[in-house]
């Protein structure tokens, strides 16, 4: 396995199948990835997605990925480290680093809405003329491009947030969601009395804090993001379904079937049986 790196707060560059299908890598960087033709197969933490023109990728620092092409393809990809954009002055999206590792366990294209899909495109073959000429402030052309995009796969990305949150909340609710997502496998490490200590919040008032700023209960919101994942792994990866329990910190294969039936309505096997990519 190869393990990239990035040199510059930025990168953008023109790829074709020819040069940049090299087996499995693993990054230290966020790369959006924009198919401008062709199609094939893209593999991330082990889940094979399809993939085909005008769909758009997050890749999320530690991630690993390879390729499986079945026709000549082109890509325009962007590279941009943490410190760019915790750094940038984003007017409407605080912690946007926190919004695009949202994206960790997630490999589906991320533009869910059309006219987003639209914009991107336009933006992306505009970028590519950019890139391709010697053109007068080529370089701040290319950052403002880049920054666009970036809030356009926030935007969409934004989809795994709770949906009733409200647009100016606390940060410590934004740095609480991010550590669900990130302990989202280890069970143990989001119980009430662990997260209030973590936070700093009493355990009598932190569910009802969280409620308050995100409109859900801080127990749905895990359950709900648990569920996303766990239909993730059964629409794109091989795992067996006691290989999912074991990763989501269930005790074993009925008690991950009780769980996902209870917030679905189906059991694991049916549900992947009926939506198998």
């Amino acid at each position: 396995m190869v393990r990239e790196n990035l040199y510059e707060s930025v990168q953008v560059y023109y790829e074709t199948s020819d040069s940049c299908f090299e087996g499995d890598k693993q990054l230290n960087f966020f790369e959006l990835f924009y198919v401008l033709s062709g199609k094939g197969a893209h593999i991330v933490n082990g889940n094979k997605i399809q993939f085909k023109k005008n769909e758009l990728f997050l890749l999320t620092p530690n991630d690993r990925h390879s390729f499986e092409v079945d026709e000549f393809c082109e890509f325009l990809v962007i590279r941009f480290g943490q410190n760019y954009v915790a750094e940038f002055q984003w007017k409407s999206i605080d912690q946007m680093e926190c919004v695009l590792f949202h994206a960790s366990h997630l490999s589906e294209s991320i533009l869910k809405n059309p006219e987003d899909n639209e914009a991107v495109a336009s933006l992306m073959q505009y970028l590519l003329r950019i890139l391709q000429r010697d053109n007068l402030y080529k370089e701040d052309l290319i950052r403002h491009l880049v920054n666009a995009i970036i809030v356009i796969a926030a935007r969409n990305l934004s989809i795994i947030r709770p949906q009733r949150m409200q647009e100016n909340v606390d940060e410590k609710i934004l740095e609480m969601i991010d550590y669900i997502q990130a302990h989202i496998h280890k069970p143990d490490m989001l119980k009430l009395e662990v997260m209030a200590d973590k936070f700093g919040v009493s355990k009598t008032y932190i569910g009802a804090y969280f409620r308050r700023q995100a409109g859900e209960s801080l127990q749905q919101y895990i359950s709900a993001y648990r569920i996303r994942l766990i239909e993730h792994r059964l629409r794109f990866s091989n795992k067996r379904i006691t290989e999912i329990a074991e990763e989501f910190g269930f005790a074993d294969e009925s008690h991950v079937n009780k769980f996902f039936k209870r917030h679905t309505g189906v059991r694991l096997k049916s549900y992947r049986t009926k939506n198998r990519v």
